[in-house]
């Protein structure tokens, strides 16, 4: 038996102001989430892109191709419920950033660990007001109680759309310091996801590049580019 498929339906997707933000429309029917809410977000250009995506659909409607409209319902169905929760997470990320875990050798990667992390902790001490302390070594140290207290209240002020995004920010990058350099634009996100796989890149130039591990990478990156053009639109 073949597996059925959600088929068009619509001639035009439209974005519609409405009190409490923006949704879009298939013919005058507006879009619900997964969990029958209204597809309504925050701002004109990120409804216009979700406006986009539906019209960019043809015969059979394709999910996959549609990574805006995935992110907002996921803000509005999870993150929205579980907002202090998924803050917590993301928060916590403070007390093991990867940014702060060094290796002891070689002394190249311990060298270049140094020239490429170190600017964005003190980065993190300007604009965050927060000094993270480095460790060599994998073995967790805790960080000072009132600089992971004042990540998490930054953390925590983040409203749903936002904290939507800058989850993959931080989950894909592993770094709490990468994912508010992306949303503050602190540098472009491509070199924040390169900074975020430093290591990686070091073990590729020793030993070759692995195909799997590359497209992986691949797929992991244009998630975090996507998670920053994801908070963009929310602003």
């Amino acid at each position: 038996m073949s597996e059925w498929k959600a088929k068009r339906f619509w001639k035009a997707a439209s974005v519609v102001e409405k009190d409490s933000g923006f949704a879009v429309e298939l013919d005058g029917r507006a879009v619900k989430t997964p969990a029958k809410q209204a597809l309504q977000v925050p701002t004109h250009a990120m409804a216009a892109a979700i406006a986009a995506e539906w019209d960019a659909q043809e015969e059979i409607i394709n999910p996959h191709t549609m990574p805006v409209t995935k992110t907002a319902n996921a803000a509005l169905d999870k993150v929205t419920i579980q907002h202090g929760e998924v803050a917590d997470m993301l928060a916590a990320y403070g007390d093991s950033d990867l940014l702060c875990y060094r290796a002891d050798t070689p002394e190249e990667l311990v060298a270049r660990q140094a020239m490429l992390w170190d600017p964005m902790l003190d980065w993190a001490a300007d604009a965050l007001d927060v000094q993270l302390q480095t460790r060599i070594g994998v073995i967790h140290a805790p960080q000072d109680p009132d600089v992971l207290a004042a990540l998490s209240r930054r953390t925590h002020a983040l409203d749903a759309f936002e904290l939507a995004a800058f989850h993959d920010l931080v989950s894909l990058s592993g770094s709490l310091v990468l994912g508010f350099a992306a949303t503050l634009d602190a540098r472009p996100a491509e070199e924040l996801w390169t900074l975020s796989r430093l290591d990686e890149i070091w073990q590729e130039e020793q030993w070759g590049k692995d195909d799997d591990a590359t497209a992986l990478a691949e797929i992991k990156g244009a998630a975090f580019l996507h998670a920053k053009r994801m908070f963009d639109l929310a602003q």
